[in-house]
């Protein structure tokens, strides 16, 4: 899924306990490259390959069956498409990205990550956008 709203939450994801951003120490690339990367990557890998990007979406597709049918080790987390139930702000009954755990053979929401305003506000303009999304197609479901 490709998105000019697409947001890296570079604030809340961990590098060896540490948030990333801290880890990286580079504000203004987080925000000024990093960003636009992750929201252009379909184009990029197009560009690299010289060919669709469907093959990275199908390794995407296998971690996440991986993910799925594997305990998540203690204190990690992964993003994962699940129709939200209305945390962290999202849309209840919006397929969206959320911070996620396998406990038991279970998925569930990973709670209580804390998000700065200025993830507030990315997040919130995809769910925005997502919102749009489906009410664009509604009526051909």
């Amino acid at each position: 899924n490709h998105s000019a709203t697409q947001y890296p939450d570079f604030y809340s994801a961990q590098i060896a306990g540490k948030s990333a951003a801290e880890v990286i120490d580079d504000e203004a690339w987080l925000k000024d490259t990093f960003i636009p990367d992750v929201q252009k990557r379909g184009a990029a890998i197009i560009a690299a390959r010289g060919a669709s990007s469907a093959a990275s979406a199908a390794n995407g597709a296998i971690d996440s069956v991986r993910k799925l049918i594997n305990d998540t080790p203690e204190g990690d987390s992964f993003s994962m498409c699940i129709c939200s139930d209305g945390s962290y702000g999202t849309t209840p009954g919006l397929i969206t990205s959320l911070p996620c755990r396998v406990k038991g053979g279970k998925l569930e929401v990973v709670q209580g990550i804390e998000i700065n305003d200025f993830s507030r506000a990315k997040i919130d303009a995809t769910v925005k956008e997502l919102e749009e999304e489906r009410e664009a197609v509604k009526d051909l479901i």
